[in-house]
C-alpha cells in the first residue's frame, strides 16, 4: 500500500486565503487495477492545479513505469487513475532542461502566451505591446515572444527586482506600477504613441488606465484578472464602453485549451526558441509538499518572479 499526502480545502476563501483554509491529510491508496497507473508527484504547479508526475506502477500500456506526464490531480503526492486526461511530456525532452518547465514555459503558461499573441492579438512586426503582471509565468513569455516577432514591448510589474528581470529579458520599457506617481503618466512615458496590443493579466484600475492609452483599432487579449481574485465584494466602474466605441477596440477573453489541437507543434516551437536562447525562463521554486499553501498564498501576493513551482 502507498500512502498519499493530500491538501484539502476545509473552507472556501473569504478574501485572502489563510492557513486555516487548508488541511494536510494522509490516505492509503489501493494497488492499480487493470488499465490504471500509480502516479508520484515530482513538481506541482502553483495556481492552475497541474503537476508533473512520474508513473511508478502501471497496468496501462499507454503509460509505462518511468513515464513523465502532466495531470490535473490536485495537491497530492500520489494518485491512482486510469490515465484519462494525463498528458505525456513531449517526446525527446532534452536531458539538460528541467522537467519542471513542462509546467511553465514549455507548458500551459507558454502556450497561453503564444496563443494570446498569435491567435487572439494577431501581433505584427513593428507594433507596440503592453503586458501587465509581466514578470509572471505567462507575462514574461508574452514579452519575449513579442520581441522575437520584432515588436516594442512595455511591461508592468510590482517590484524593482521584477522590473530589473524584465530588462534582462529584453523588454524595451518596464516600470513598477506600485511606485509610479501616476499609472497614466507611466504608460504615456513608456509609449507616447500608444499601444497596438494589450495582453491583460490583471484587470481593475490598471485595465481602465491602459484602455485610455490604446491606439485606434487596438486589440486586447484578456487572460487573467488577478487584481479581483481575492475581493469579497465585486469592484465597480469605471466602465470602458465609450472608450472602446470611439477607439474601435477589440477585446477578447481566451483560454489556451481552445487550440489544443495545436499543442504538439506549439510546444516544439517553444522548445526550439528555448534551445536557441531566444526564450529564457526563471522559476520560483518552493521545496517540500508541506509548503503548498504558503507557496499558493505567496503567488497571490506577488512573491514570485517567473513560474511558481513546488518541488516535491
Amino acid at each position: 500500500m502507498v500512502q498519499a499526502k493530500t491538501w484539502i480545502l476545509t473552507k472556501h476563501f473569504e478574501g485572502f486565503p489563510k492557513d486555516s483554509n487548508f488541511e494536510l491529510k494522509v490516505e492509503e491508496l489501493p494497488k492499480p487495477k487493470d488499465g490504471e497507473v500509480l502516479l508520484e508527484a515530482v513538481f506541482l504547479s502553483i495556481d492552475p492545479y497541474m503537476r508533473n508526475v512520474l508513473v511508478i506502477q502501471s497496468n496501462n500500456p499507454a503509460f509505462p513505469v518511468g513515464s513523465h506526464v502532466v495531470g490535473r490531480c490536485g495537491w497530492r503526492t500520489h494518485t491512482v487513475c486510469d490515465g484519462t486526461d494525463l498528458i505525456p511530456i513531449m517526446p525527446e525532452w532534452p536531458q539538460d532542461i528541467s522537467l519542471s518547465l513542462a509546467l511553465g514555459i514549455i507548458g500551459m503558461p507558454g502556450l497561453t502566451a503564444l496563443y494570446g499573441i498569435e491567435e487572439v492579438l494577431g501581433l505584427k512586426k513593428g507594433e507596440t505591446l503592453l503586458v501587465n503582471a509581466a514578470a509572471g509565468a505567462v507575462g514574461s513569455v508574452v514579452g519575449q515572444i513579442a520581441k522575437i516577432k520584432g515588436c516594442k514591448v512595455v511591461g508592468s510589474a510590482g517590484s524593482d527586482a521584477k522590473v530589473a528581470f524584465l530588462k534582462e529579458l529584453g523588454f524595451d520599457e518596464a516600470f513598477n506600477y506600485k511606485t509610479v506617481g501616476s499609472l497614466e503618466e507611466a504608460l504615456k512615458k513608456a509609449s507616447p504613441e500608444g499601444y497596438d496590443c494589450f495582453f491583460e493579466n490583471v484587470g481593475g484600475p490598471f485595465s481602465s488606465a491602459a484602455l485610455q492609452q490604446m491606439k485606434n483599432f487596438g486589440r486586447i487579449a484578456v487572460c487573467g484578472s488577478i487584481s479581483v481574485y481575492n475581493d469579497t465584494t465585486p469592484q465597480t466602474g469605471p466602465y470602458p464602453h465609450l472608450t472602446m466605441i470611439f477607439k474601435q477596440l477589440k477585446m477578447e477573453g481566451f483560454m489556451q485549451s481552445r487550440w489544443e489541437h495545436k499543442h504538439p507543434e506549439s510546444l516544439k516551437r517553444l522548445m526550439g526558441w528555448l534551445k536557441e536562447g531566444k526564450l529564457h525562463s526563471r522559476e520560483h521554486i518552493t521545496k517540500g509538499f508541506e509548503n503548498m499553501p504558503a507557496a499558493f498564498m505567496g503567488l497571490l501576493q506577488g512573491d514570485n518572479i517567473g513560474k511558481a513551482v513546488v518541488a516535491v
